[in-house]
């Protein structure tokens, strides 16, 4: 069995932190926004996708350089970002394969998951969907890592918290688990993720029991 982790929102607690720096600058491009509603909105989006949307609910594109902004600022803050409560327990009680299925370049997963000492824990089996073809929801990225270990997606559970990344795993016929214990999660988190497959959603990563879900 192969267990894959996307990692903003379930292995570190960053997307109430990007949220707030894309708030801030939204609101300030003519766009007035709260944190919610970034996270309730845009959670598990590229930053591409994110543009898109925003500019056709302003009518006109952000400024070319929106994303660069968003991108230094997000790093910045991701130097001092927190892993999820319970990580290193849950990965200390799994045997077998693991992986990190994310959105987010290898670059920012480096600092990210370097300021929690998660990356150590994942080396070298650390993925990024734009990196090896489709951003979620397209399955690419996981379809990817089952490759890369050899074991069928019939036989791989996800551990994701967005509703995009759902939708991919499910696509690519594996089993999932919706994870809603990050600080970025709202009411109606738990029905987004159900709604897009999760077979099971928990909102602590004690609870997280891929076994169980094969079992089943």
């Amino acid at each position: 069995m192969l267990i894959i982790f996307d990692c903003d929102g379930v292995l570190i607690d960053s997307e109430v932190l990007a949220a707030d720096v894309h708030a801030e600058l939204l609101s300030g491009f003519g766009l007035p926004i709260t944190r919610h509603e970034v996270i309730s909105r845009y959670t598990g989006l590229t930053d591409e996708e994110l543009m898109r949307r925003v500019a056709e609910q302003l009518g006109h594109p952000l400024p070319a350089d929106y994303k660069q902004r968003s991108l230094v600022e997000i790093d910045r803050r991701l130097e001092t970002v927190k892993p999820i409560d319970g990580v290193y327990p849950l990965l200390d009680r799994l045997t077998g394969p693991r992986c990190v299925c994310s959105n987010s370049s290898i670059r920012r997963l480096k600092i990210s998951m370097g300021a929690t000492g998660l990356w150590e824990r994942f080396a070298p089996h650390i993925f990024s969907a734009p990196e090896v073809g489709r951003s979620k929801p397209a399955p690419d990225v996981y379809l990817h890592a089952a490759r890369v270990f050899g074991v069928s997606p019939q036989d791989t559970v996800v551990i994701e918290d967005s509703e995009h990344g759902v939708a991919g795993a499910v696509a690519a016929g594996m089993r999932v688990i919706g994870f809603t214990g990050g600080g970025h999660s709202w009411p109606g988190h738990t029905d987004t993720l159900k709604e897009a497959g999760a077979s099971v959603v928990v909102s602590r990563l004690a609870d997280v029991d891929p076994a169980a879900l094969l079992r089943g």
